[in-house]
């Protein structure tokens, strides 16, 4: 008689718990050196003097709680943002190469901004934020409707190539307008790298509703996507409503990707690269890839801001054009691997 054997399958519940708590205790970390580091050295005594007597008319105080408190506050916000989206889309669409720059919500957020100023003369940092984040989701809106069109619907495929053809066509406008006109390219140019700098508490303040609701929306999401993970037939055996929760999570998305890119500019690789990394320490199930996601990108979007800050003073490096630096090594390497192709 032989007896059947089963493996059983270690609980990893534990050790990926401990490894969340981790997590926050290098974003604690990350989030202390952007506070304290920067063109301009303050000394420890004096960052902490300013957290808890704060003097008016004290320089080193004024910087502290007037651009690195708030531009800090940002890049935790933006870049959790960034990361929930990325891990949401590839989830959503089961590519492993989606994120919100190739899916149109970078171009979209571009145009509009680039529209308001050429055309209506805006130049305040706070009216970019509702332009884009208005941009955002009308750009998503026409990806969606374009990748709609057929029998088979808004397949993954579809959504993958009708962002790639939307990014373009937007991206081809907005180039038009900056290249006549120069006045518009120099008030968007450090916008449109993608910025923390000269990010108030106001800006922040404006986008934060808006991804509070991503952030729950996005963590509410991660059964749905691990159905969606399983393929369509799949998840409609398990009785999911697989266009519903392609569009919860697609808003959610959009929310948290429009917010984020907003207040900030259009940052690339954060949300491509970071779900992976979260995927290859978690596995497949995004009730973990999520939270890891929403705590790894803050640590990369502030270490690499605190790194542009450093590494050319006076002046400093914009944050987008670290990341890119930092994250494309990673696209390259992404794409050379087989395995990934799809989820």
């Amino acid at each position: 008689m032989t007896l059947a054997t089963t493996t059983v399958r270690p609980n990893r519940g534990p050790a990926l718990a401990l490894g969340l708590l981790g997590l926050v205790l290098c974003v604690l970390a990350v989030a202390f050196f952007s506070i304290t580091q920067g063109a301009r050295p303050i000394s420890l005594p004096s960052v902490w003097a300013a957290l808890t007597a704060f003097d008016p008319q004290s320089t080193d105080h004024r910087i502290i709680w007037d651009l690195r408190l708030p531009r800090t506050l940002l890049g935790l916000l933006v870049g959790a943002a960034l990361g929930l989206s990325g891990a949401v889309l590839q989830g959503a669409t089961r590519n492993p190469l989606a994120d919100p720059s190739i899916l149109g919500i970078h171009a979209g957020a571009a145009l509009f901004v680039v529209v308001g100023v050429a055309v209506f003369g805006l130049a305040q940092l706070s009216a970019y934020v509702w332009l884009a984040f208005v941009g955002a989701g009308v750009a998503m809106l026409v990806v969606y409707l374009v990748a709609s069109l057929g029998r088979e619907g808004a397949t993954p495929i579809k959504l993958a190539l009708a962002g790639a053809a939307v990014t373009a066509a937007l991206q081809s406008v907005v180039s038009a307008i900056l290249l006549t006109s120069p006045r518009t390219l120099d008030e968007v140019r450090f916008w449109q790298v993608g910025s923390l700098a000269g990010r108030d508490m106001d800006i922040a303040l404006q986008v934060a509703p808006f991804l509070a609701v991503g952030i729950v929306m996005a963590l509410l999401s991660a059964r749905m996507l691990d159905g969606l993970s399983m393929g369509e037939d799949v998840a409609k055996a398990l009785g999911q409503r697989v266009g519903l929760s392609r569009a919860f999570a697609g808003l959610a998305a959009v929310i948290l990707a429009g917010a984020s890119t907003a207040a900030a500019g259009p940052i690339a690789f954060v949300g491509l690269t970071v779900p992976h990394v979260a995927r290859a320490i978690t596995g497949p199930n995004y009730r973990w890839i999520l939270p890891y996601s929403m705590l790894l990108a803050p640590i990369l979007l502030l270490g690499a801001d605190v790194i542009g800050r450093i590494v050319s003073p006076p002046g400093e490096v914009q944050v987008g054009i670290v990341t890119a630096l930092l994250g494309a090594p990673f696209f390259i390497a992404l794409v050379r691997r087989r395995k990934l192709a799809s989820l």
